[in-house]
C-alpha cells in the first residue's frame, strides 16, 4: 500500500493542498485505488494531507512490488508536489526490496532518496 499525501518531501514534508489540474488513477488486476480526486478538483489545507491509497498485490512480494511500480508510473497528480516520486524511489532501494527496512527506513535514507530525485530532475531524466 502506498499512501499518497500533498506533501512536499523536498521541503520537510511541508503540507500543500490547491487545484489538481491533471489526475490519472493506476488501475488493473491486483489493483485497487481509493480516493475521491479529480482534475480540477481542489484540496483544502484543513484536513489529512492523503489524497489517495494505492493497494497492489500480488502471489509473491516481488511481483507486488513490480505491481505497485507500475501503479506509480501510471499514476499522475499534478498541481502541488506529492510524495509519489518518493514512494516509486522506495520501491527499488534493495533494503526495502529484501524485506529488511525498519520504521528507522526514512530517517535513514531519506537524503539520498531525495538526493537521487534531484538528480533525475535536474538531468531531465524521468524515473
Amino acid at each position: 500500500q502506498v499512501r499518497i499525501n500533498c506533501e512536499d518531501p523536498q521541503r520537510d514534508f511541508s503540507p500543500n493542498a490547491g487545484r489538481i489540474t491533471r489526475y490519472v488513477s493506476p488501475g488493473g488486476p491486483g489493483v485497487r485505488v481509493d480516493s475521491c480526486l479529480y482534475s480540477g478538483c481542489e484540496l483544502s489545507p484543513y484536513y489529512d494531507s492523503m489524497a489517495a491509497k494505492i493497494l497492489a498485490y500480488a502471489p509473491t512480494r516481488m511481483e507486488t512490488i513490480r505491481r505497485m511500480r507500475r501503479c506509480l508510473e501510471e499514476f499522475t497528480l499534478e498541481g502541488f508536489p506529492t510524495n509519489a516520486e518518493l514512494s516509486y524511489q522506495i520501491l527499488y532501494h534493495p533494503e526495502f526490496i529484501l524485506g529488511e527496512c525498519t520504521t528507522a527506513f526514512l530517517d535513514e535514507h531519506l537524503s539520498e532518496l531525495l538526493e537521487f530525485s534531484r538528480k533525475l530532475s535536474e538531468s531531465g531524466v524521468d524515473a
